[in-house]
Order: C-alpha cells, then sequence, then structure tokens
C-alpha cells in the first residue's frame, strides 16, 4: 500500500507544516513522491523544516508560504501564491492552538485565539481551497486532523473541543454538498502522539499511558501512514469520515490522563499550570 509512489504526481498544502505533526505529514507524503507547500505564522521555522526535509529526502519538492490562517485576506493571498506555483489536490487541516484552562476564568481574546485557529482557519483554508477546485473543475482531497475531543469533548480544554467538532461537522456537511464535483473530505481523530509543544501545553504530569489500552503512546510514522492512506487514491470511496486512532483510549472514557486531578486544583496550582504554558 505505502509503495513510494502513492503519492506521485500529487501537491499537498499543509496548514502548521512546519513543527509537529504537520512537518510529520510533510515528511511522509514528500517520501511517497508527494510535492509539498507548508504554511505558518513563524516563516524561519518553515525554512528551516524545508531546509532539513530537503537533505533528508534527496530531490524533495517543498515550498514555504509564512500565512496567519486566523486572517482571511491572508488566506486568500497565500492560496493565490500556492496555486500559481502548481494547484495542490490534497489541503490537510493541521494548524491549531490549545491550552489547559478553566473554562470560567477565559478571557474573550483566550477563547478566540484558539477558535480563530483551529476553527476559522481551518474553514477559510477549506473554503479556499474547494472554491478554486470546484471553478476549475478539479477534485481534490481535504484531511483535518482533530482530537477525540470532537467526538466527546474534553474538560479545561473546551475551546478547542468546541473548534474541533465544529471543522467534524464542516468535513461531513461538505462530503456531501461537494461530493458531486469529486471532492472528499475526511478527518483523523489522534490520541496521544507526543509533540513538544503538545505535551508542554497539555501534559502538566508528563506522559502517563494508563489511559490507553495499549499501553503506549503513538508513533508518529503511525499517523501519517494513515495520513497518506487516507488522501491516495486506495481510499477514493472514503468521504465525510473521521477515523480514530487512539490506541483504543476512548473506550477507558477518552479524558485525558490527570483530568481527575486537574477536578481538584486550586487557584494556585492552576497560577502555576499558566506560568508553564508557553506564551505566543
Amino acid at each position: 500500500m505505502f509503495a513510494p509512489g502513492l503519492l506521485a504526481g500529487r501537491r499537498a498544502l499543509i496548514t502548521g507544516g512546519g513543527t509537529g505533526l504537520g512537518r510529520a505529514i510533510a515528511r511522509r507524503y514528500l517520501q511517497l513522491g508527494a510535492r509539498i507547500a507548508i504554511c505558518g505564522r513563524r516563516l524561519a521555522v518553515l525554512e528551516e523544516t524545508a531546509a532539513a526535509l530537503r537533505v533528508e529526502i534527496p530531490g524533495a519538492d517543498i515550498a514555504v508560504h509564512g500565512c496567519d490562517i486566523r486572517d482571511a485576506a491572508a488566506v486568500e493571498s497565500m492560496l493565490d501564491a500556492v496555486f500559481a506555483e502548481g494547484a495542490p489536490d490534497i489541503l490537510v487541516n493541521n494548524a491549531a492552538a490549545n491550552f489547559l484552562a478553566q473554562t470560567h476564568r477565559l478571557s474573550a481574546r483566550a477563547l478566540d485565539a484558539v477558535l480563530a485557529t483551529t476553527l476559522n482557519g481551518a474553514a477559510y483554508c477549506t473554503m479556499g481551497v474547494g472554491r478554486r477546485w470546484i471553478d476549475a473543475g478539479q477534485p481534490g482531497v481535504v484531511l483535518s486532523i482533530l482530537t477525540l475531543s470532537a467526538l466527546q469533548g474534553a474538560a479545561f480544554t473546551v475551546p478547542s473541543a468546541m473548534a474541533k467538532a465544529g471543522v467534524l461537522a464542516m468535513t461531513q456537511s461538505l462530503a456531501v454538498e461537494w461530493g458531486r464535483n469529486g471532492i472528499r473530505l475526511v478527518a483523523i481523530a489522534p490520541g496521544t502522539f507526543p509533540t513538544e509543544a503538545a505535551v508542554a501545553r497539555l501534559r502538566p504530569g508528563g506522559l502517563d499511558h494508563g489511559d490507553v489500552p495499549l499501553n503506549r503512546a503513538g508513533r508518529h510514522e503511525e499517523l501519517t501512514d494513515l495520513a497518506a492512506y487516507l488522501v491516495s487514491e486506495n481510499a477514493g470511496y472514503i468521504t465525510g469520515e473521521c477515523v480514530v486512532i487512539d490506541g483504543g483510549r476512548r473506550y477507558l472514557g477518552g479524558a485525558r490522563a490527570g483530568v481527575r486531578d486537574m477536578l481538584a486544583w486550586d487557584d494556585a496550582a492552576w497560577e502555576k499550570q499558566r506560568e508553564k504554558t508557553p506564551k505566543k
């Protein structure tokens, strides 16, 4: 299934492609023959990632585009540039924002910071790419990276749960609306696939696999192989679906490890957590 040419002739735009899971997906797509464009707010990070991947994968075709996807006009400008280089036929909505917080203490600005990137940004990119595909009569695939919270909510990361649930609804809705145009929309809801940023923001006690029946974290290559399969022609009859890859975690209730402890945290404990949360 994962022959080197699986994605040959394909081009993918990956949001948040400079770090974490976005970078891992970009690497796998390049290995399978795709051309890649990655976008994100930090151009230097994108350029560093692109340079590293070109060394790791000789002949890798990877373009970088600085873009704050919270800004609809910036997204349109970025898409104009990406399509001018060669129209992508894959969009990966990976960029997201999230942090631990007591919901009743969130400011409107904090709420908007998560919704603007995770929901609005994904919608701007999807609508912009979809419009261009439909106008050109071009088929395509949109893959959105969700979380388990999209399916069942999550205490202390409520804005993210709201946003990811919205992206899931978009996936299911547009699968119907755009199906006749040859456009598929699919999603992945990962469990624990550690990245440096996610551990810092969301795992205050470090990693604990007691909430995972398989008793381990997921390996990035397991997620990226799934991401490659879903956008490939091998999955050509799958649309509107969200595939869960979580080691069985949701069958234990799906709550993030440590939530029971967090329910008992006092104000001092939450202040300590806020101090550890990386500032953007």
